[in-house]
């Protein structure tokens, strides 16, 4: 369920994915796919972690299924 995790945390920042994007340093394609729950790699996972501002021993809370 990280498609919810993510998607939920982002709007519990008021962030658009847009913005997520950026702070991340990916497309916002990219932040679209991730929520609808398809894969990406570690590296896109770290930045988005860090994007949300969450320490990478949080994945867990956005990345569960890992």
């Amino acid at each position: 369920m990280s498609q919810s995790a993510v998607r939920n945390i982002r709007e519990g920042l008021l962030m658009s994915k847009a913005e997520l994007a950026r702070k991340a340093g990916v497309s916002p394609l990219t932040i679209d796919r991730v929520e609808k729950g398809k894969t990406c790699r570690m590296e896109t996972k770290r930045k988005i972690i860090l994007a949300l501002g969450y320490n990478l021993a949080d994945k867990e809370k956005i990345f569960p299924e890992d």
